[in-house]
């Protein structure tokens, strides 16, 4: 009997394309889709379009792609070691119990086992000594499905072909372990989708609306002039705000923006009385107010009320012209001018669409 060198890492059953996929960043992915593409999002999120609306086929893409390399990995495995699919979920206890594993090790272990890093929180409590007692269960459970799939729709066999050249024959054991690693896998990356494209699309569009207002983009808090300029993610003394203008001396406006749906209204108004009124910049005391940007707020939320009560304002971006509705209010706070402010709404998308074509997106994204 041949022995098999004991797999370390699934990883090394995948190509550089699809360990790219695994480790994507924000910056990664923009190289990928294209900036003229990014810019038509940012317009459509602008316009009052839902960002998950406009990369939802960005995400189809990239689940697709990875489905196919786990299905790459999984037949590779068959073909390299006559076991593999049996000792599947013992390969991926053995993986999981290493130390200092990449993302991406633990991600492609933990789907194999239908896990994500949240269900393996929740599951195994963080705790390494359950992994072995789940791992157990789970085989226990697969060996009772396939005996079920026998029994209910027969053997399945298929005969498996990667690169024109015959892998093995695999059945009902190669196919349920495939397709629970794959709706893990689905699970895992829509998720971190969703915190990825979030935290890349706030800057881009708070960047954005600020440029298309008339203010200048300096980067840091140290600004020069003082007047019409911005900062992103700026952290000050007591709270983070994600976007900081200054209009004119001694006013200006902090901004937290959100993707997120209707959520709890509290957390919004929460948002509103965290900064603090006033800070000092250069010689100067700067009155700022509070503009909360969220997806959109429930029906019968009296939250825009409320933040009205402590000085400040909610804007929600599910409406479709909700840059003006930002520029009149800092022009009711502030006297801030701008063509937007007094706009027939009819005129605003081609406005946006043309003030877009030169707002520099690459300023706003974190250097990787």
């Amino acid at each position: 009997m041949v022995e098999h060198e004991p797999l370390t890492s699934f990883l090394d059953l995948l190509d550089d394309n699809a360990k790219a996929l695994l480790n994507a960043s924000g910056n990664d992915l923009i190289q990928k889709i294209g900036m003229e593409t990014v810019r038509a999002v940012v317009l459509d999120v602008l316009s009052g379009r839902n960002l998950r609306d406009s990369t939802e086929m960005l995400t189809r893409r990239r689940l697709a792609a990875l489905n196919a390399a786990t299905v790459a990995m999984m037949v590779r495995g068959a073909a390299s070691q006559p076991d593999f699919v049996e000792k599947l979920p013992e390969i991926a206890e053995r993986i999981l119990r290493q130390k200092r594993l990449s993302r991406s090790e633990k991600w492609m272990a933990q789907w194999v086992l239908g896990l994500t890093d949240k269900a393996s929180q929740n599951v195994l409590r963080d705790d390494a000594e359950l992994l072995t007692e789940y791992r157990l269960r789970y085989e226990a459970v697969y060996r009772e499905v396939i005996t079920q799939s026998i029994d209910n729709y027969g053997p399945l066999q298929t005969k498996i072909f990667l690169n024109n050249e015959f892998v093995a024959d695999l059945g009902w054991a190669f196919m349920l372990y495939l397709l629970g690693a794959v709706g893990a896998q689905t699970l895992a990356i829509r998720g971190s989708e969703k915190s990825l494209y979030g935290k890349l699309f706030e800057r881009l569009v708070l960047g954005s609306l600020l440029t298309v207002l008339g203010f200048q983009h300096t980067g840091t808090s140290g600004a020069v002039s003082f007047q019409r300029e911005f900062w992103l993610s700026s952290q000050e003394d007591r709270r983070e705000s994600d976007a900081t203008a200054l209009w004119e001396a001694g006013k200006g406006v902090r901004f937290d923006i959100g993707f997120i749906g209707r959520g709890n209204p509290e957390i919004s108004l929460d948002k509103v009385t965290r900064f603090e009124r006033e800070i000092s910049l250069g010689r100067s005391t700067w009155y700022l107010a509070t503009i909360i940007i969220v997806d959109r707020i429930g029906a019968g939320s009296r939250i825009k009320e409320l933040a009205r009560r402590v000085e400040g304002d909610i804007v929600q971006m599910s409406l479709a012209y909700w840059p003006q509705e930002v520029a009149q209010i800092l022009h009711q706070r502030m006297g801030f001018v701008h063509p937007l402010v007094t706009m027939p709404r009819s005129d605003i998308h081609l406005y946006l669409a043309e003030a877009m074509k030169t707002v520099p997106l690459e300023s706003f994204l974190i250097s990787s």
